[in-house]
């Protein structure tokens, strides 16, 4: 997986509308410090995926190659601290259960989208993905620690026995 710089997080966006990917990208290039990168077809944004590091992931929900919540979840597969949002024109609220439930999503967010509640929704989900990651670097080392520690007893165990 390519690095990047950690000051500027990697947001993927996914349609199958240009004017979507046109307008979403321009704002945050705008607004914000983020590393945009769009596509219209989702294998070629899994392709992407799995070669670099992306922080955040906005997928439409209709599209012809794949829907978007089977393209979220390829993408939590791939890396499941990747945090997913949906963009729909449809407010349809089955649909957005069955997403947070199946590949975990961290918000429905419905077109016409309102960006200054999007900034915020974004900020939120690479707080969320940064903490996540951060967690689970702590977990490990604990239990790299209580290994060492393991190893540790048994050879005091032997020289005293």
């Amino acid at each position: 997986m390519t690095d990047q710089n950690e000051t500027s997080p990697r947001i993927l966006i996914l349609d199958d509308e240009e004017m979507v990917l046109t307008s979403l990208s321009s704002f945050l290039e705008l607004e914000t410090d983020y590393d945009v990168i769009t596509f219209t077809e989702g294998t070629n944004a899994l392709a992407y995926i799995k070669e670099n590091l992306v922080n955040l992931v906005i997928s439409d929900y209709l599209m012809p190659d794949m829907d978007g919540i089977t393209f979220l979840g390829k993408v939590k597969k791939i890396d499941p601290h990747i945090t997913r949002i949906i963009l729909t024109g449809y407010a349809d609220k089955e649909n957005a259960i069955k997403a947070i439930n199946d590949v975990g999503l961290f918000q429905y967010i419905e077109k016409p989208w309102d960006n200054d509640d999007l900034q915020i929704v974004i900020r939120n989900g690479l707080e969320k993905q940064q903490l996540m990651r951060e967690l689970d670097k702590k977990v490990s080392e604990i239990q790299k620690a209580y290994g060492d520690l393991q190893g540790l007893h048994k050879e005091i165990l032997k020289a005293f026995a």
